[in-house]
């Protein structure tokens, strides 16, 4: 009865607040064809960092269409979050919603929002069918969009910067967009082609330090795609099936990576105390490298060839769930190939990239090599 009585609520406010828009037909990263009003002014993130996408389009005011979000970004990425809120402090009113996958999500409380639009992350997809919430969105007339920066960003993430351009109407900006991006890629991937150097063997570690567990990794995916595209060796790909995974402690010693990279970024929401390295916007370069050096003394990395050759790094975690990801792979080819990148800046990448379409300024963080002499 409660939800047919948010039903009548939401039908009555369509119909009186009818504005002028344009149907399009969008379709979204697995194929659905959904018919939604355009431009959208009320949307739901599935993901808080779904704005991470989102910003670089509504870079004026990136929150001015979210009337609701899951609360992931406040956690997962709490330096980004206190910068957007010094800028926009109305985004800590903002309704949050808990996740699909976890079924905390309050379907109820979304439609009495009466979003244009709930965009999901890929990964939520089986979960919000497997609760009916899919059905029950549609019953309301509210469409539901599946965009994808994690699930397998290297083949998503420009056909979602596009989806996301339909939705809000700013197509052009999203092509500028895709267009530097994938600029940036290519001319990674074209001089990994043409010098074709001997590539190190890389193990990338997802979330290092998250937990006592060893050790968290990419497959043929996100990470696991960025470190082959910047001419690395990915010891993990014929372990994991998948995008993500595991592999034991042993198989990294038997691997001997020639070059470590970790994932890191501030978790004290999940991870309280943890041995994470905390990278992000104005992060604490002394104590990242602290943590970094501290890794390195567990039994997987005692004696391989990263670590007696100084070749261990950390990056932003957070590069594995935004369309930001060309930057990282500028980033590690430099560290797997210093001389045949040598002009190759990912800092001042990353700075153009908030420069032409974040309405934030740069600061560094996102980036540390144990060699670096680390400064705040």
């Amino acid at each position: 009865m409660k939800f047919l009585g948010v039903f009548a609520a939401l039908t009555m406010l369509v119909t009186g607040t009818a504005q002028a828009a344009e149907s399009v037909t969008v379709t979204d990263v697995t194929g659905r064809k959904v018919t939604v009003e355009v431009p959208v002014q009320k949307v739901i993130l599935g993901e808080g960092r779904l704005i991470y996408g989102l910003a670089t389009l509504d870079s004026e005011d990136p929150f001015q269409r979210v009337v609701g979000w899951r609360d992931d970004l406040k956690k997962a990425d709490p330096q980004t979050y206190d910068i957007y809120a010094a800028k926009y402090p109305r985004i800590d009113d903002i309704p949050t919603f808990g996740g699909i996958k976890d079924g905390t999500f309050d379907i109820e409380q979304a439609i009495s929002v009466n979003p244009d639009v709930v965009i999901m992350n890929l990964e939520a997809k089986a979960a919000t069918e497997d609760g009916g919430f899919d059905e029950k969105l549609a019953a309301v007339g509210i469409p539901l969009v599946y965009i994808d920066f994690r699930e397998a960003p290297m083949k998503n993430t420009d056909t979602s910067m596009k989806i996301l351009g339909q939705l809000t109407g700013k197509e052009d900006r999203a092509a500028e967009f895709i267009k530097f991006r994938s600029d940036s890629i290519k001319n990674v991937t074209d001089r990994i082609a043409k010098a074709n150097p001997e590539k190190p063997q890389v193990f990338i570690e997802r979330a290092a330090g998250y937990s006592d567990e060893c050790c968290m990794s990419f497959g043929n995916e996100n990470f696991g795609t960025m470190v082959e595209m910047a001419g690395g060796v990915n010891i993990a790909a014929s372990i994991i099936p998948g995008t993500f995974g595991t592999i034991n402690p042993e198989q990294v010693v038997a691997s001997n990576p020639d070059q470590f990279v970790g994932t890191g970024a501030s978790w004290e929401a999940y991870s309280p105390g943890g041995a994470w390295v905390g990278l992000g916007p104005d992060a604490d370069m002394v104590e990242a490298r602290r943590k970094l050096v501290g890794l390195m003394e567990r039994p997987a990395f005692t004696g391989i060839k990263a670590v007696e050759n100084g070749e261990i790094h950390a990056v932003w975690h957070q590069f594995y769930n935004s369309p930001y990801q060309f930057v990282v792979i500028e980033q590690m080819a430099k560290w797997f190939h210093p001389d045949l990148f040598a002009d190759i800046d990912p800092e001042t990448t990353f700075k153009e990239l908030h420069e032409r379409f974040l309405p934030l300024d740069y600061q560094p963080g996102y980036f540390i090599s144990i060699s670096d002499t680390a400064t705040n």
